[in-house]
């Protein structure tokens, strides 16, 4: 929806060479598309991070310091390189996971991260059940 709309924006410009309406309409569908995102994943939105690394106890610690959360180590087979490994599972809000990937990175630039949205997090820092 948000392409169909800036290709509209676009050829609006375009065609009728009204740059200012049409700098005005793609600030107009930016503001309303977070709103939207807003609405749709609630304010208290959290994601939920696996990081893979060999530093995955320095990482924790970091994450633990700096942010107050908690991180999770999971065993875990590599199967690609067949190795037994440890991978860390943390659940944070939206801005704290950009922390978390500038902390992991910092510690390990090799760091194999994947980032997910979590619906409902209860328990220690979220909500209560």
């Amino acid at each position: 929806m948000t392409l169909f709309d800036i290709a509209i924006v676009v050829v609006n410009m375009v065609a009728l060479k009204q740059i200012e309406i049409g700098l005005y309409s793609a600030i107009s569908i930016y503001i309303i598309n977070k709103v939207i995102e807003l609405l749709a994943e609630g304010i208290n939105f959290t994601k939920m991070v696996f990081i893979v690394s060999n530093e995955y106890e320095k990482i924790a610690k970091e994450i633990s310091e700096k942010l107050g959360r908690g991180a999770t180590a999971i065993h875990a087979t590599g199967m690609y390189e067949n190795a037994n490994r440890k991978v860390l599972w943390c659940v944070a809000s939206r801005g704290e996971i950009a922390k978390i990937r500038q902390i992991a990175t910092k510690i390990d630039k090799n760091a194999f991260m994947s980032i997910f949205n979590a619906r409902e997090v209860y328990g220690m820092g979220f909500k209560k059940i």
